[in-house]
């Protein structure tokens, strides 16, 4: 093997499976002497992997975990099954991981060659995710607009408010937020001359331009902020009130990100805002408490018809 370069990938890859290799069966792979994988094993350690040989006749090298994360060297069914695991956290299925996924997933697809991403493409399309409270999101676009928040480059899309009125919009992209089972781009408007937060699944055919821009100054803490007070702003069909009998502990892990959770002697007390009592239901079965609910009216009539219909199906 006459590329270095090439043979170093190479030794990296079969190191990577973080299996035991004897150096004859190392060097046997690369076609190279005992002497020149030595030499390239210490290139890798000047690199940062963290290799371990063991002398003798017996004698081999193997790749431990280290304290920092090195570059990683991916075959192709590995990027591919990477990047659909990260899809699916990003798209919230795993709490928490959401916008560390996109991240994640944002890098290894702009890495890869276009084949791999088609065979992506290919396997979502034909692969149908489990219903989730919020609405859906495509992945594309995530991609795109984290793309063009990482890159300071401007993007255009066609946006429909929450009146239904559709409209053109070209925005310098901040940050994007992941609250509520719902994804939320940050960024200055440049038609509204201000600062706005587009939900993603009312953004249509989004396009980065190739212009570039200087981050301006977010009149907020942070995103997460901005778009929780934008909000509280939106008048709101229902004020709900529910009273769980447990901690207030178990009562946040579910639904403390989509309203206030506060201790009433043993019981935790949920309030939040919605326009719609669907979610509320599902957020409600998921807690997995006793509860009550104390207001609106309607979402007590839509518990008891939704418990109702399961009693009748057993």
């Amino acid at each position: 093997m006459a590329n270095t370069s090439a043979r170093m990938l190479r030794l990296l890859s079969l190191l990577q499976t973080h299996r035991y290799w004897s150096g004859a069966d190392l060097a046997g792979r690369l076609e190279v002497s005992a002497r020149t994988l030595r030499r390239d094993v210490d290139r890798l350690r000047e690199l940062g992997y963290p290799v371990d040989a063991v002398r003798g006749v017996a004698g081999g090298y193997q790749l431990r975990a280290g304290g920092q994360l090195p570059p990683l060297l991916l075959e192709d069914e590995e990027a591919v099954a990477i990047a659909v695991g990260l899809r699916s956290a990003a798209a919230g299925a795993i709490d928490g991981l959401d916008v560390s996924s996109l991240q994640a997933l944002t890098k290894v697809v702009s890495l890869m060659p276009p084949r791999l991403r088609r065979r992506i493409d290919a396997l979502q399309s034909q692969t149908l995710p489990a219903p989730g409270f919020g609405p859906s999101v495509d992945a594309g676009a995530l991609i795109l607009l984290a793309q063009g928040c990482r890159d300071d480059e401007t993007v255009r899309f066609g946006y429909t408010a929450n009146d239904g009125q559709e409209s053109n919009r070209h925005v310098e992209p901040h940050r994007l937020v992941s609250i509520g089972q719902r994804w939320y781009l940050v960024g200055w408007c440049r038609e509204r001359h201000d600062w706005r937060s587009f939900r993603l699944d009312r953004i249509a055919e989004p396009e980065l331009t190739g212009m570039r821009f200087r981050q301006r100054e977010l009149p907020a803490s942070d995103a997460l902020e901005f778009v929780r007070a934008g909000i509280r702003s939106i008048p709101s069909r229902h004020e709900i009130r529910v009273r769980f009998r447990g901690p207030t502990e178990t009562v946040s892990a579910v639904a403390g990100r989509w309203g206030t959770v506060e201790a009433d002697g043993e019981d935790a007390v949920l309030t939040m805002r919605s326009p719609d009592l669907c979610w509320p239901l599902g957020i409600l079965a998921s807690v997995g408490l006793e509860f009550t609910v104390e207001e609106p009216a309607e979402l007590a009539e839509a518990v008891a018809q939704v418990a109702g219909r399961f009693a009748r199906s057993m």
